[in-house]
C-alpha cells in the first residue's frame, strides 16, 4: 500500500453456521495480518443486520472470513453481488456448487477426477438400513469442517442418526489411506498449486483434530512419491477450474498407498479454507515463501464483483 491511502476492508466473520468459532479465529488472524499490511480494517460479525451494517460502513472490499452454510454456499456472495461490494474468494455459483457435496462430485466426475460412489438418501433410510456396502461414511451434504461425520465399519449396525442431522444426508464409500490436501492460489490465469500437506492424527480427521492445538500434525511438503505429489497438485488445479473457484481453494484427498495412483481419491474442495493458527493453507503458502500478510493481500487485491 506504499504511496497511497490504505483501502478500507471489512472482515466478515462469525455468522450463524456450525463453523462460527472457526470463522471468528480465521477472521481475527486475517484482520491482524491485513492491518500489518497497511489496510484499514473493520471486523463485522455477520448477523441479521449485515446488509444495513455494510451500507453504513461502505468498505472498499469485503474479506469473506465466514465458514459453513450461508458464508461459503453462495448466500452471502449473492448479497455482496447485489450490493456491488467487491469481495474475496469464490463467487455465487462456485461457492454453492462446492458446498453441495453431491453436485460437486458430479462436477468432478464430468472432469474425469477420481471420486468414490455416493448417494443422497433420507436420514431415516440411512438409520434404518445399510444403503451402501460397508465401510461407508454418512455426512451432511452441505456442511464443512467434518461437522456431523459418521463412519460405519464392516460389521457395524446402521447408525441411529440424531435429529440434528439434516433430513437428507450423503452416504459415500469409505476411502481408506493417508490424508492429503493441496491449496490452489492465484487470480484467474495465474493459479498455482501450493505444496501438498499430509495430515497425521489418531483416528478420524474430525472437527477437534482440525482446530484444536495438537489435534493433528502436518507434514508439508508431504513425503510422497513424485507422481502422487504431481497428481494431487494437478487434480487440485482441475477441481478449482471445474468448479469455477476464484483466488483460493483447498482440495482434500485420501491416498491408499498400496494401490499407487489408483488409490488417490478426491474428497472435496473448500472454497473458504480456514486461516486459523492450525490451518493448512497458510502453512502451504509459507512453504512457497508467502507470509500470512502476503497471502491476505493477494486475496484482497483479487477482490471483485461478478466472480
Amino acid at each position: 500500500m506504499s504511496g497511497r491511502t490504505p483501502q478500507h476492508i471489512v472482515v466478515l466473520m462469525g455468522g450463524p453456521s456450525a463453523e462460527r468459532e472457526v470463522s471468528l479465529s480465521t477472521a481475527r488472524g486475517c484482520a491482524e495480518a491485513m492491518r500489518g499490511e497497511g489496510y484499514d480494517v473493520t471486523e463485522l460479525d455477520a448477523g441479521a443486520d449485515v446488509v444495513a451494517r455494510l451500507q453504513q460502513i461502505a468498505p472498499d472490499v469485503v474479506f469473506n472470513a465466514l465458514h459453513g452454510r450461508w458464508g461459503e454456499d453462495g448466500c452471502v456472495q449473492g448479497i455482496l453481488e447485489w450490493m456491488r461490494l467487491p469481495y474475496t474468494h469464490s463467487g455465487v455459483l462456485a461457492s454453492a456448487t462446492a458446498m453441495d457435496k453431491a453436485r460437486s462430485k458430479d462436477v468432478y466426475r464430468a472432469a474425469g477426477l477420481p471420486v468414490v460412489q455416493s448417494r443422497i438418501v433420507l436420514r431415516a433410510d440411512a438409520a434404518a438400513d445399510h444403503v451402501l456396502p460397508t465401510p461407508y461414511v454418512i455426512k451432511p451434504n452441505n456442511e464443512g469442517s467434518s461437522v456431523g461425520i459418521y463412519i460405519v465399519k464392516e460389521g457395524d449396525a446402521p447408525v441411529a442418526l440424531p435429529d440434528t442431522m439434516p433430513e437428507t444426508v450423503m452416504v459415500e464409500t469409505y476411502a481408506p489411506g493417508r490424508e492429503l490436501t493441496c491449496t490452489v492460489l492465484g487470480a484467474p490465469g495465474h493459479e498455482r498449486a501450493l505444496p501438498v500437506t499430509e495430515i497425521h492424527m489418531d483416528g478420524w480427521y474430525d472437527y477437534e483434530a482440525k482446530y484444536a492445538p495438537g489435534g493433528s500434525r502436518h507434514t508439508v511438503p508431504a513425503n510422497l512419491p513424485a507422481d502422487i505429489t504431481a497428481a494431487c497438485r494437478s487434480f487440485a488445479l482441475r477441481a478449482h477450474a471445474a468448479l469455477g473457484c476464484r483466488s483460493i481453494s483447498r482440495t482434500d484427498f485420501r491416498w491408499d498407498d498400496a494401490r499407487g495412483i489408483d488409490g488417490l481419491i478426491l474428497l472435496e474442495t473448500n472454497t473458504q479454507p480456514g486461516m486459523t493458527p492450525t490451518s493448512l493453507s497458510p502453512e502451504q503458502a509459507a512453504q512457497d515463501g508467502i507470509t500470512f500478510g502476503m497471502l491476505c493481500r493477494e486475496l484482497v487485491e483479487d477482490a471483485s464483483c461478478d466472480r
